[in-house]
């Protein structure tokens, strides 16, 4: 129904995110603020829960001054161990709002014929160690797809990601 429960001061450590990893950062817990959505990881998003989100988020954002490439899910910062939170998650809606980022494919722009794809998903931030679960993490939040192939078009946002990260301070 959209109610938000706070559980824990913002500058209190949680175990949220759990072993988890992004980019260089191993300790998840300490550096973030962990959401959770009430969702069985199969249904659409309750607007009410995504209006409430939004206005959390926006909150969280202004005090904290989050840049909009931090704001991830758990499948993204533990591919092995989490899905959540799933693909009919609106990430596009919530880029275009400032929290997170977004590429839709563009045909002009694709992966260095040189650059593997685990390589890639490194460079964006996931952990490589089991390179499959975090092709799964990268296909469920930024093409909102479960198959674990690699189309022209993931490529070409997969790309972006990392034209994104590399010009970003």
């Amino acid at each position: 129904d959209g109610t938000v429960h706070h559980m824990l001061n913002d500058y209190m450590r949680a175990w949220h995110g759990g072993i988890a990893k992004w980019g260089n950062n191993t300790d998840i817990n300490s550096s973030s603020i962990g959401i959770e959505i009430d969702n069985n990881g199969f249904e659409p998003f309750e607007p009410k829960q995504i209006e409430s989100l939004l206005t959390l988020l926006s909150t969280l954002k202004n005090k904290y001054k989050i840049p909009d490439a931090n704001f991830i899910g758990h499948g993204d910062i533990a591919p092995k161990r989490k899905v959540d939170p799933n693909i009919n998650f609106p990430w596009a809606l919530l880029a275009k709002k400032g929290y997170g980022i977004w590429f839709e494919p563009k045909a002009n722009i694709t992966l260095q014929n040189n650059l593997s794809v685990p390589y890639a998903l490194a460079l964006v931030g996931y952990d490589i160690k089991d390179s499959s679960a975090a092709l799964l993490a990268f296909k469920r939040h930024f093409r909102q797809d479960s198959t674990a192939t690699m189309s022209e078009a993931d490529k070409s946002v997969l790309a972006q990601l990392i034209q994104y990260k590399l010009n970003t301070p």
